[in-house]
């Protein structure tokens, strides 16, 4: 009598469970251990108080294709970003919008000074070059001679000075956490065909919606979660394989899928070639009495004036964007900085308030109140140009052991969702002979 294969994913994030919901979707016995008492990695929401505090500065572009298919996007109930822009230094605001989306910033785009007219017609050019692509085109199939930096791409289509350092240095600074443009250029083509296409936008009850949503699918289907494993060792042999926890129990399956974040794969799988290069952020949340009103609507906020010292690389309204996110009689502000700075929770915040008094001199920040900070060593890996022609294979693995992790792709949503179904894929397929 044939007894059904059994596969365990180690690592509750979004690569693990989308994996974990196709193999068990497949009728195959799966279990996902992950380390932490809840699933989601690196996307995951804190309640508090009253206010919804995502982990760091995230958001979901619905337009990703893995994001659509793994997705309910109706029932996350998503509330979006305005297209664009304003554009921050002292004494200044300037507002960069699509007037598609929002025909009434029309006048204030093409007026805007940070941004010449050749510049607002590169970008149309760029838009419609991109508004067709086949997204899996910027890394399937494409060698590294191909890539470059986002800086060297822009210059190479004659996107201005102003247009780079004021507009794109900040805004992809949020993206790939790399103000210095060096991340990969297909980095920033599809994430700025998916931006033309569908925009930004964070669900209603924050991004750790994201997470329960795909774990519920996995329960849905018959899939296991079972939380607070720590996963020691994974040894391989002929057609089975061993999961060695923390506390001595051990699980014996028939495949595993290692999902965990990079620097946890390449230990327990051995590969030198997953990427442990990180990118770091600092995230802090601000409150301010009442619901006030910042002059940005429900765009982003960029420091052009730069990061660090300077104030932080950007500034997201929350409340503005999605009202759930805070009390009614409040406003709910968050500030990135880039890298790992060395300043305290209170000199970030001094910071931050110094930043948002320069940008609106009219206004009023010493209520500020500093919420929650969080300090994340590794956000995303580093993505170099030329990076991802040498990232591993869901089998590069030796036996039945399998990956699954942005780190197979490149590093976002779209990346983690679709390696965790390639890696299922690659089981399914390696099994059913």
């Amino acid at each position: 009598m044939q007894t059904t294969p059994r596969v365990f994913v180690v690592g509750g994030g979004l690569a693990g469970l989308v994996a974990t919901r196709h193999l068990a979707g497949a009728g195959l016995d799966a279990t996902l251990l992950e380390r932490r008492e809840t699933v989601g990695g690196r996307v995951r929401t804190i309640e508090r108080d009253g206010y919804r505090f995502d982990r760091g500065f995230q958001v979901l572009f619905p337009a990703y294709p893995a994001v659509k298919r793994e997705l309910d996007l109706e029932a996350l109930d998503l509330r979006r970003f305005t297209s664009g822009a304003t554009i921050a230094r002292p004494n200044h605001r300037s507002v960069l919008a699509d007037p598609r989306q929002q025909p009434s910033s029309l006048p204030a785009t093409i007026l805007n000074p940070d941004i010449t007219m050749g510049d607002r017609l590169r970008v149309a050019r760029l838009w419609w070059e991109l508004r067709g692509a086949d997204p899996d085109q910027f890394f399937d199939g494409i060698g590294a001679d191909t890539d470059t930096s986002i800086e060297t791409f822009l210059r190479d289509r004659g996107f201005s000075d102003g247009f780079i350092d004021s507009f794109v240095a900040p805004f992809y600074g949020g993206i790939t956490l790399d103000r210095s443009l060096s991340t990969s250029s297909h980095v920033f083509e599809y994430t700025f065909a998916m931006l033309a296409a569908g925009g930004a936008a964070v669900p209603a009850a924050g991004m750790g919606a994201i997470p329960a949503q795909l774990a519920d699918r996995v329960r849905a289907v018959g899939g296991e979660i079972e939380t607070g494993v720590v996963v020691e060792s994974i040894s391989s042999e002929g057609a089975s394989v061993t999961v060695t926890a923390a506390d001595g129990t051990t699980h014996e399956g028939d495949a595993v899928v290692v999902a965990t974040d990079p620097p946890s794969a390449r230990g327990l799988t051995g590969l030198e070639s997953i990427p442990t290069d990180a990118r770091a952020c600092v995230t802090q949340y601000y409150a301010l009495p009442g619901r006030r009103d910042l002059d940005t609507g429900k765009r982003l906020l960029l420091n052009a004036a730069g990061d660090g010292d300077d104030g932080p690389n950007h500034v997201v309204p929350h409340s503005a964007v999605a009202p759930e996110y805070a009390p009614d009689d409040a406003t709910l502000l968050s500030a990135t900085y880039l890298g790992e700075p060395e300043a305290t929770e209170a000199e970030l915040a001094d910071r931050t308030r110094r930043a948002l008094e320069s940008w609106f001199p009219e206004g009023r920040f010493d209520e500020l109140e500093t919420l929650r900070t969080d300090r994340i060593p590794f956000a995303q890996f580093d993505q170099p140009p030329g990076i991802h022609e040498g990232l591993p294979d869901a089998r590069d693995p030796a036996g039945s052991v399998y990956l699954a992790g942005d780190y197979t792709r490149w590093s976002s949503i779209q990346g983690a969702m679709r390696s965790g179904r390639d890696a299922a894929q690659a089981v399914l397929e390696d099994l059913s002979r």
